[in-house]
């Protein structure tokens, strides 16, 4: 898989909305899962919105369909100028893009490629037609112009991001980190984005419109050092046996105080469950790519599918 990422860069771009999604993908290699980052403009120098100017390169370079292009947000003093935007007329009308970066959006897409948008970026894949039919987002000061320059679009409101078909948006700001992270997730699974999210103190990690993917993340909103501890033991070897009194023994209590201090940090979950949590999690992962359920359970340290098949089901009750 092809691990590039290109940002287009905008007149205006907003500093977060790119260096939130860049530093999700930078920090990934400190993982093991190095991106190529590139940073594409209509000018070599960049105003950001802040005032500090960008250098990006004018060139585009060759992208496979396993990259990602990400678009993100522009200051936007005012989208309202006129009732309808076609591609043509753009750039005339609030899209600070010519019709050769609008392209490229459009052929990436065509490609089989993913584009994401934060922020008012979503208004550039409105503008290059990938916004018809399909569910998007954008900051909430600017939903219902977004909605009323292309009606075909199906603009959800009040979530944090959204993805249809290979087309990612996101309201914005520092909900671009939640974009980053979910796209991470999905290429190289909740455990990887995890191991990102604790890294750059994201540990309330945020979904779009569904419960949480990672209970690695899901359950990090506390301040207990012993949990946190245990948890990273746990995320860890989440495969393997880890008998109550090792896990106890880690932080110097007894089983029972372990027990009662976890499940008031986790909100409710005993080690226990917090590791199966996370065993059912990663086999889920493994079976959405094509990986037989007995195979999954194996691999995430059940001794059959029966256990996993139970946790699954009460999951989905």
């Amino acid at each position: 898989m092809s691990n590039r990422v290109v940002f287009l860069l905008v007149p205006g771009v907003h500093l977060l909305d790119l260096a939130g999604p860049a530093q999700v993908f930078g920090t990934a290699g400190d993982f093991g899962f190095p991106y190529e980052l590139d940073y594409v403009g209509e000018r070599e120098l960049v105003p950001s919105a802040q005032g500090l100017p960008l250098h990006a390169r004018t060139d585009w370079p060759a992208l496979d369909r396993d990259d990602l292009l990400v678009v993100p947000g522009w200051r936007v003093p005012e989208l309202a100028v006129t009732a309808a935007v076609t591609t043509a007329s753009a750039a005339s009308v609030g899209v600070p893009l010519g019709p050769d970066s609008l392209a490229a959006l459009r052929a990436h897409h065509e490609a089989g490629g993913t584009v994401a948008s934060i922020c008012a970026g979503a208004e550039a894949l409105g503008a290059a037609g990938l916004l018809d039919g399909r569910r998007c987002t954008t900051h909430h000061e600017i939903q219902d112009e977004l909605a009323r320059r292309h009606p075909r679009a199906q603009v959800v409101r009040d979530v944090l991001y959204t993805t249809d078909d290979r087309v990612v948006t996101s309201a914005g700001i520092a909900s671009g980190i939640d974009l980053a992270l979910h796209l991470v997730a999905g290429r190289h699974g909740p455990a990887v984005a995890a191991q990102v999210a604790r890294d750059m103190v994201v540990y309330a990690r945020r979904n779009g419109h569904e419960p949480q993917a990672s209970a690695m993340l899901r359950h990090r909103a506390h301040l207990d050092d012993g949990v946190h501890r245990v948890q990273d033991l746990i995320d860890a070897r989440f495969a393997e046996p880890l008998p109550l009194a090792l896990l106890a023994g880690l932080v110097g209590v007894s089983e029972r105080t372990l027990t009662r201090v976890f499940t008031r940090a986790t909100g409710g979950l005993t080690p226990l469950r917090y590791q199966q949590t996370l065993r059912v999690e990663h086999a889920e992962h493994l079976i959405s790519h094509g990986t037989t359920v007995e195979t999954a359970a194996r691999e995430v340290g059940f001794d059959d599918a029966r256990m996993l098949r139970r946790l699954r089901s009460r999951r989905s009750e």
